[in-house]
């Protein structure tokens, strides 16, 4: 097995809201879970830790699960890592705010039978067959809203966690029933990557490649090598901001199982 990670602020001035870890159980398979923290606006969210904190709270307590407790299914997890987090800060902290900390999710866990996965939001999950073949695993939903809905913040976060709008993993469990989920026989997988989407704009935005060869610059590159290519294709100055930002915190994991 191997497993190979990196990430990367969209700016070295601020903390890098994104979580990446990577587990190998005593008892065999592996865990990866890949997080984006949604930055906030600058004004007061209610909550006095940030998203670097809630993102750490949640990809630990989401790591330490999917290792341990093999008898949960991955969207029980979630939820019980989101109540955990949410309790975290429960006491101190306005969790009804429309912009609490919250993040996008994937996770995989695979043993020796069958390859799980859990996708929440607008980071991308790639699942690599035998013959080469790359499924992506997608939470669409944002992407489905209308640009013109997603113009102002005010129109955005009446559309964030409801109903015909998207989800993220914020301070409510009942979100994990929205993630895409999913299991796939361990046979049928030779590989998978998680990207925050600060990495797959070289796919979804720069349009570099499709998400196969997305994979295989992962393969032969590493993760990091991914990422330079993302930073380099930003600092084009031909080329518009995506989302309006010009850089974004980027990370990605993979793993050749």
């Amino acid at each position: 097995m191997r497993i190979d990670l990196a990430t990367d602020p969209g700016n070295p001035e601020r903390p890098n809201e994104d979580w990446l870890s990577a587990a190998t159980p005593a008892a065999g398979g592996g865990v990866l879970v890949a997080l984006d923290g949604v930055t906030p606006p600058p004004e007061d969210v209610g909550c006095a830790h940030g998203v670097p904190w809630f993102t750490t709270r949640l990809g630990g307590r989401l790591t330490e699960l999917s290792g341990s407790r093999r008898d949960m299914p991955l969207d029980r997890i979630l939820a019980e890592a989101v109540r955990d987090t949410a309790d975290a800060h429960r006491g101190t902290c306005d969790l009804s705010h429309v912009r609490t900390p919250q993040a996008t999710v994937v996770v995989v866990r695979w043993d020796e039978a069958s390859v799980e996965h859990l996708v929440l939001s607008d980071s991308v999950l790639l699942l690599e067959a035998p013959d080469g073949g790359v499924t992506a695993v997608l939470d669409d939903r944002l992407d489905r809203l209308p640009r013109e809905a997603l113009r102002t913040r005010t129109s955005a976060d009446a559309l964030r966690n409801a109903e015909g709008g998207f989800f993220t993993a914020a301070a409510d469990p009942a979100v994990a029933a929205r993630a895409v989920t999913g299991r796939s026989p361990r046979g049928e997988v030779r590989a998978v990557a998680a990207l925050t989407d600060g990495a797959s704009r070289w796919t979804d935005t720069f349009r570099e490649g499709d998400w196969t060869q997305c994979l295989a610059v992962l393969r032969k590159e590493g993760a990091q090598g991914l990422l330079d290519r993302v930073r380099t294709l930003e600092a084009d100055p031909a080329r518009p901001p995506a989302r309006g930002k010009r850089h974004d915190d980027a990370s990605a994991v993979f793993a050749e199982l």
